[in-house]
């Protein structure tokens, strides 16, 4: 099979967050790209990133690293010349700083998301694919708001593209295992005074490693054909199963659920599932548009869901031990460890 990535310039927004370095490294050791471009505003991160050890001489060769905020249309413009593949994984997603600055999270997340097609259109990009959330799915919080606008535009950036090549998709899925700024390894910390905040004993969440995340985007560039919204299989878990993973002899306080935050997460609705399809380890939601049909752009393997059917955290089929989840957490134990 062509390796869609080999000889390719690939651009990845965001680059220097966790998603970013993972699928940056994923990249070069599984492909042959002929740049790989990182896209992000903090020049010390960028530093940090350079100065990884696990890049190889070839490695260096083909990183580019570009200071830039999505919200620049005219640094885009430069930063996107010569680029095929784009995978947009910029925003600000801490939930309660959305709350506090709203105006700041819809400048990145929404108008961030609109510069992000303009000027891939403008520059010809084969391939975008943005990341999503599952709080993007009836959300909340102006958090799962603004990146379910960015989800639309995405979509939509089909139809604005015309008759030039650029074909736009997103992945959506839920929290990221000991992410920046997860719970994991804030339960690591705070087990050390013998408590651990539990917002509400019934929570429940989606579950997928880093390395998960990566390799589900790298293969929805593959097999995209524009405007569907990809969303993977992934198993759930009770919040109080993480807090006994982590810390098994700490006592729960139930602190009450936070402003903005869901008791359990959506990634697929009622109303979404009437337009999806369901194969073995994904599900495709299909966009609303007269053009879009499963047979032309390759999904006619793909069984139509249920009626009725929702795709929610405490609904799930797959879930979690509490055994399971430490055997996720221990490489973060031994990292903790070593440092």
């Amino acid at each position: 099979m062509t390796d869609i990535f080999d000889g390719k310039s690939i651009l990845v927004t965001g680059g220097t967050g966790s998603f970013g370095k993972a699928f940056v490294r994923r990249l070069l050791d599984r492909h042959r790209p002929r740049r790989v471009i990182v896209f992000s505003r903090d020049e010390l991160k960028q530093f940090e990133m350079q100065s990884d050890p696990r890049f190889s001489e070839e490695d260096r060769r083909r990183l580019r690293f570009f200071l830039g905020d999505v919200r620049d249309k005219d640094r885009l413009r430069q930063a996107f010349d010569g680029v095929d593949v784009v995978v947009h994984a910029a925003a600000l997603k801490q939930v309660p700083a959305c709350e506090y600055n709203p105006f700041e999270a819809v400048k990145t997340n929404v108008l961030g998301a609109q510069n992000i097609i303009d000027v891939a259109i403008d520059r010809g990009i084969e391939r975008v694919v943005a990341l999503s959330t599952d709080k993007a799915c009836n959300p909340v919080n102006l958090y799962g708001a603004t990146k379910l606008c960015s989800d639309k535009l995405f979509v939509a950036g089909n139809s604005y593209a015309g008759g030039r090549s650029t074909i736009f998709s997103v992945v959506r899925y839920g929290n990221v295992v000991g992410s920046r700024g997860s719970v994991i390894p804030f339960f690591m910390k705070q087990r050390e005074t013998g408590r651990l905040p539990i917002t509400h004993m019934e929570m429940t969440r989606f579950w997928i490693t880093l390395e998960q995340g990566v390799d589900f985007v790298l293969g929805c560039l593959e097999r995209m054909g524009g405007g569907e919204l990809f969303v993977p299989k992934i198993p759930s878990a009770k919040v109080v199963d993480l807090a006994r993973a982590i810390g098994p002899d700490c006592a729960l306080d139930d602190v009450g659920i936070r402003p903005g935050e869901k008791l359990h997460e959506m990634m697929i609705s009622v109303d979404d599932a009437r337009q999806t399809l369901e194969y073995d380890d994904f599900y495709v939601i299909a966009p609303t548009l007269p053009w879009w049909h499963p047979r032309a752009k390759g999904y006619e393997g793909g069984a139509p869901v249920p009626e009725g059917f929702v795709y929610s955290s405490e609904r799930n089929t797959r879930w979690l031990s509490v055994e399971e989840i430490r055997a996720l957490v221990a490489p973060f134990e031994r990292a903790a460890g070593a440092t």
